[in-house]
């Protein structure tokens, strides 16, 4: 996701590199679930584990909190969003609204590299899922990258950065998710097929039915999400 600038800041190169490499690597961690829930982020510690200062720590942090992906605890320091299924089900309404935007603007405005673009993205996302699916992998990065690099394809077209920036944004939100539950589950979830109704309806120049079939995926995702959720705390909960 391309990195927001900020107007009229004087801060040196060296300084501007060590945010960005602080909220880089901060950031994937929080997505990927290497950093749960509710983790403790110590600028001493993080200080020590990725050997950068305290200043450009504490603005990734911000930074990271203006996108809810941490939260400021004021004089108690940063912590790693929650989640709940409220939240999540705001995400999931927010993609559908936002992603419909998404999705119209790059149909209107898409041209024949966008068009490539999308069946590139596809083709490389299909050939991954044909492989982990037939090695049974609940969860792989690889798969993770290309997947969001469909779905970002088709959402390039339009004009709008700013659009498909917060697109990008609530697309890793909800990515944090999918993989916080995906170790609940027995096996892989072969998309593909819904992946291919999506670029199909997406290449005919359908901005109703590419909308619709987004909204169908987003909320599919997302319903099987739920459902490990559910399962995590019936897990948890003593029996009676």
């Amino acid at each position: 996701m391309d990195q927001p600038v900020t107007a009229g800041t004087d801060r040196p190169e060296a300084e501007t590199t060590l945010v960005a490499k602080a909220y880089g690597v901060l950031r994937k961690a929080i997505v990927r679930g290497e950093l749960l829930p509710g983790d403790k982020l110590k600028i001493d510690v993080l200080q020590k584990q990725h050997a950068i200062s305290s200043s450009p720590l504490r603005e990734a942090l911000n930074r990271l909190t203006a996108e809810g992906l941490v939260t400021s605890e004021g004089n108690r320091g940063f912590r790693v969003a929650p989640i709940s299924l409220d939240d999540l089900a705001d995400i999931v309404n927010l993609r559908i609204v936002l992603e419909r935007q998404a999705v119209e603007a790059s149909i209107a405005d898409g041209g024949d590299d966008w068009e490539a673009g999308v069946v590139a993205a596809f083709y490389r996302l299909e050939r991954e899922e044909k492989r982990i699916f037939e090695e049974q992998a609940a969860l792989n990065e690889e798969w993770s990258q290309r997947h969001r690099d469909f779905h970002m394809a088709i959402m390039s077209g339009g004009r709008s950065k700013r659009l498909i920036n917060m697109v990008a944004n609530l697309f890793d939100q909800a990515e944090r998710y999918r993989r916080l539950s995906a170790v609940y589950r027995k096996g892989p979830k072969n998309k593909s097929n819904e992946h291919k109704r999506l670029m199909d309806a997406v290449l005919s120049r359908d901005p109703v039915l590419a909308a619709e079939r987004l909204r169908e995926h987003v909320e599919k995702t997302a319903q099987n999400v739920v459902n490990a959720m559910k399962a995590k705390q019936a897990e948890a909960e003593p029996a009676e």
